[in-house]
């Protein structure tokens, strides 16, 4: 199915007025069935985000969501989902390491969490703080920010289910991903907040 579905009609068929016209009109709409050609359907989930995801993120099934108490041993570090803290993590600025189980808590309400290594220069960590306070809606930040000691990556976006590496504050994509999943269409609780939870996030 699918395809090229622009109707070819020549001119010289145009030419012959309006019966050629009418036949015209008819060769489109047996052509439109027989292809199966029809409008695209627009992109973007409930949470109306249009477009995609930026290039590179990587897509994991996380069908376990139970509140836990504990720590969790998660398979992704820093995780994407799962098992989780019955308190979410509230949105915001931190300049110190949160716990997983309530930030994965705050990422079922559609927040996304970046984190980056302590080393990152200063310079960078303030585009970050930069680039994720200018992100907020009023009180619905919907966005963490901390610095995760030990990641693959300098700088590492997620959502629930979804995952981004990055090299550079300065890379596009990391506000693709904001704009994309933040209370994107990964979202498991929509509408659930991301405050008064724990957590005092510095701005």
């Amino acid at each position: 199915m699918g395809g090229d579905c622009a109707p070819v009609v020549s001119e010289r068929h145009l030419r012959r007025g309006w019966r050629g016209g009418v036949v015209a009109a008819f060769v489109v709409a047996v052509l439109v069935v027989m292809t199966g050609c029809s409008a695209p359907a627009p992109q973007g989930g409930a949470s109306g985000a249009t477009g995609s995801a930026p290039a590179g993120t990587a897509t994991y099934a996380e069908p376990r969501r139970a509140h836990v108490t504990g720590p969790v041993h998660y398979d992704h570090s820093p995780p994407v989902g799962g098992d989780h803290s019955a308190v979410w993590l509230n949105c915001g600025v931190y300049d110190r390491p949160v716990a997983n189980e309530n930030a994965v808590h705050s990422l079922e309400h559609g927040a996304v969490w970046i984190t980056y290594l302590p080393d990152v220069p200063p310079a960078e960590v303030d585009r970050l703080q930069a680039l994720v306070k200018a992100s907020y809606d009023g009180p619905n930040r919907y966005v963490i920010l901390s610095p995760y000691p030990g990641q693959s990556a300098p700088i590492i976006a997620s959502a629930w289910g979804q995952q981004l590496s990055l090299q550079s504050a300065g890379d596009p994509r990391l506000q693709s991903f904001i704009t994309y999943f933040r209370q994107g269409p990964q979202t498991l609780e929509p509408g659930a907040p991301c405050s008064r939870g724990t957590g005092s996030p510095l701005g």
